[in-house]
């Protein structure tokens, strides 16, 4: 195969590269934000407030993304500037998790709605853009697994081949098992949430699914934010399976009661 190399950047817009990272990931706000405005509106709550949650949220989220994903690699910053520059990439998913639902449940509290049934409702659409923003790793070359030969890889279609072959190397498509596997958990959920026995159902089993999928496709990457000799995702992963466990005994307890 002759291989052509990746371009990261789209095009220039007024002499500044804008990359396919920013555009895919903007992308797939858009449709996290019409996916929670479909659900808003089979379940007849107020959109507005929705909106609302979600300019306050993304925000925060992408902040902590950002900030998870420099703390662990501060000796590769110089300056603020650096920083803030995320055009590169550099973002951790579980740190926009964080920082978005922290600002969600401080949102709810303030506006006195239930906040299980906020992140129903919001969920299914964030782990859509999940599998649309893995696209933005591709075009940066980033997020990958460790080296596989030229047989392994020539599976997959031909541009995935072009994406993994950095410096002459051919690598694991990481970004594209978690793209499938997250696409795989919003079909998944999209047809659950008829079924669902109480508020909070869609995002625990969200976040169950996303951690158990994670903590797999984790041990395949060779760029992973470390704690010592620890893979910082999958001690994450392992941790919100527990607590989602943990509180999905506690609500399903709940529900049945009331009933």
């Amino acid at each position: 195969m002759n291989p052509v190399a990746m371009n990261p950047v789209a095009f220039e817009l007024f002499g500044q590269p804008i990359r396919w990272y920013g555009i895919i990931i903007a992308g797939g706000v858009l449709v996290a934000f019409f996916v929670s405005y479909i659900l808003a509106k089979k379940k007849g709550l107020d959109f507005d407030i929705i909106t609302d949650g979600f300019l306050w949220s993304f925000p925060f989220a992408i902040v902590g993304a950002r900030l998870y994903y420099v703390a662990f690699e501060y000796k590769n910053y110089h300056s603020f500037l650096d920083v803030i520059n995320i055009r590169n990439g550099g973002m951790a998913i579980h740190g926009g998790l964080i920082g978005g639902l922290v600002v969600a449940y401080i949102f709810t509290r303030i506006k006195k709605i239930n906040f299980f049934e906020y992140i129903d409702v919001i969920k299914p659409g964030v782990i859509l853009a999940q599998a649309i923003g893995r696209w933005g790793n591709f075009m940066n070359q980033e997020a990958h697994g460790g080296p596989v030969t030229e047989a392994f890889i020539s599976k997959f279609p031909e541009f995935i081949q072009r994406g993994m072959l950095i410096n002459g190397t051919y690598y694991h498509p990481t970004f594209l098992y978690e793209s499938i596997w997250d696409l795989a958990i919003f079909i998944f959920i999209w047809s659950f949430r008829k079924k669902k026995k109480y508020e909070g159902q869609l995002a625990i089993y969200y976040l169950i699914l996303y951690s158990l999928g994670r903590f797999f496709i984790e041990g395949l990457r060779t760029d992973s934010l470390m704690i010592g000799p620890l893979r910082m995702a999958q001690v994450i992963s392992l941790i919100t399976i527990i607590v989602c466990l943990i509180l999905h005994k506690i609500l399903s307890k709940r529900n049945k009661e009331a009933n």
